[in-house]
């Protein structure tokens, strides 16, 4: 089963690499309660656990809600948890990831085949899966939502009796100025609402808009307001128009509650004339301590003038001292690039002094290796898969020539040979020389126990390039020489 679901897989994957995007769920399985019969393993999702909607197979061969297949995916290819409870964890058929599974339309059909019950509580709604899922799921009556203002569970044949009558989040419309607030805050609103009515507590007047109750009791008659006297002690509160008649009949209360309040304040400016006095000693105290404060004050500031004045003469030489510092380390460098240049110098010349030492001018090179398993252990580990011998030249002024050896060979003969390359170096006397190059080589790996001296020698080819007039300072001719290595 699972090499055919593999091939079929592939097959899909190949003719038809993404599936439709009809075939796509956005929603997990349906719950289980919807099966009017028994509940069967094939028909669950192996993520969710609930039955399958628009179900995908994987390469493993289990099967998944397409929302869930996707979810799973979206983080990275992941380890299919079904195979690994089951013991079936096979690389890569049991790894999930985006692409690696196909629509499995005969496990939908049969799905959407079942016998359905509406999983609602109090709804009596049958058909099947295919039928609820297209036609009862999103429009049930007996559905349970979530209020988007209190977030209050409810049921979808509850949401207008609700939002109008139980919602405390609710908006409704003020019945006076017919602005709109919450229900929780209608306390709130009634105490700045300017249309909401109040009662004059002087002619008990009903119904007066909030917004004109200052300019009624402004002019009511029968408002009752402060006596004048109420700022010494006067409580009693008298309607507008009898006013005057208060004040003529209560003139000589309101005369002793003045005595009284007279009194108090020629006792209060007593007090405060007690504090005046001992406030003015206090502040001659201060005067002579600011005094004395000024003075130390004044001899700070000429310390401070003076220590202000040296610091600057020390900036001063500071300065001076890096700029002699500054002078001084731009002359070190120049020296330093003196001596670089003298050490690049004397370096060439003991490089010009080996070779010439090593270099003859008959023709005849004779290389000596020191050090030879070292170097070749070089070689086989790749650090200096190369060496190039000193040049020689065939005569004073003839061609220049070295040679250039891999001793753990080179090419063909990598690992198992010596290779030996003749190269022909450009050189000073080139321009009075015939070319291309056409003598005679003769390379010779000689034996220290003078038993048997490996010999080889060839013409160069004419129209090769190697033979050329050289115009880099290496030219590498044709390998003539190849050892095998013991």
């Amino acid at each position: 089963i699972l090499i055919l679901a593999g091939t079929y897989f592939n097959y899909l994957s190949k003719y038809n690499p993404s599936p439709p995007s009809s075939l796509e769920g956005n929603k997990p399985g349906f719950p289980k309660k919807i099966l009017a019969n028994n509940l069967e393993n094939k028909h669950l999702c192996k993520s969710c656990q609930k039955v399958l909607r628009r179900p995908l197979q994987a390469q493993c061969g289990h099967r998944f809600c397409s929302f869930c297949f996707h979810k799973i995916v979206s983080a990275g290819p992941q380890t299919c948890s079904a195979c690994i409870s089951e013991d079936l964890f096979e690389e890569p058929a049991s790894i999930l990831k985006l692409g690696g599974a196909f629509p499995d339309n005969a496990a939908r059909r049969e799905v959407e085949a079942l016998a359905a019950v509406c999983p609602n509580e109090g709804c009596i709604w049958t058909g099947t899966i295919k039928e609820f899922e297209a036609r009862h799921e999103d429009s049930c009556d007996f559905m349970i939502i979530l209020c988007p203002s209190c977030k209050e569970l409810m049921r979808v044949n509850e949401q207008e009796r609700h939002n109008e009558r139980e919602c405390p989040e609710r908006t409704l419309n003020c019945k006076y100025c017919k602005d709109p607030f919450q229900l929780k805050n209608i306390k709130a609103h009634d105490e700045i609402c300017p249309k909401y009515p109040m009662i004059c507590e002087g002619c008990s007047k009903k119904k007066i808009p909030r917004e004109k109750y200052v300019d009624h009791i402004k002019y009511c008659s029968k408002f009752k307001s402060p006596c004048r006297f109420h700022v010494v002690g006067c409580n009693t509160s008298v309607e507008k128009e009898k006013i005057h008649d208060h004040e003529r009949q209560c003139s000589y209360e309101h005369l002793n509650l003045l005595l009284s309040v007279r009194a108090a304040l020629e006792l209060q400016l007593q007090s405060e004339k007690t504090k005046v006095a001992e406030l003015s000693r206090r502040c001659q105290d201060l005067e002579l301590k600011v005094r004395t404060f000024e003075n130390i004050v004044c001899v700070l500031n000429r310390e401070v003038e003076r220590s202000c004045t040296t610091m600057e003469a020390y900036n001063r030489q500071h300065r001076l001292d890096q700029d002699k510092i500054e002078i001084l380390n731009n002359k070190v460098r120049q020296l330093e690039r003196t001596v670089s240049l003298r050490d690049l110098s004397i370096v060439e010349i003991d490089e010009k002094m080996r070779e010439l030492s090593a270099a003859t001018y008959d023709g005849v090179f004779v290389w000596k290796i020191s050090d030879f398993t070292k170097k070749r252990q070089d070689a086989v580990a790749g650090r200096a898969p190369a060496m190039f011998s000193s040049a020689f030249y065939t005569s004073k002024y003839g061609y220049k020539m070295c040679l250039r050896i891999y001793l753990n060979g080179d090419g063909t003969g990598r690992g198992t040979h010596l290779s030996l390359f003749f190269v022909v170096m450009r050189g000073h006397s080139d321009a009075l020389l015939k070319w291309p190059f056409n003598q005679k080589v003769t390379l010779m790996l000689l034996d220290q126990n003078n038993r048997e001296h490996i010999i080889d020698a060839f013409r160069p080819d004419i129209s090769s390039s190697s033979f050329q007039r050289p115009q880099d300072i290496l030219h590498m001719c044709l390998l003539k020489f190849v050892a095998l290595v013991q």
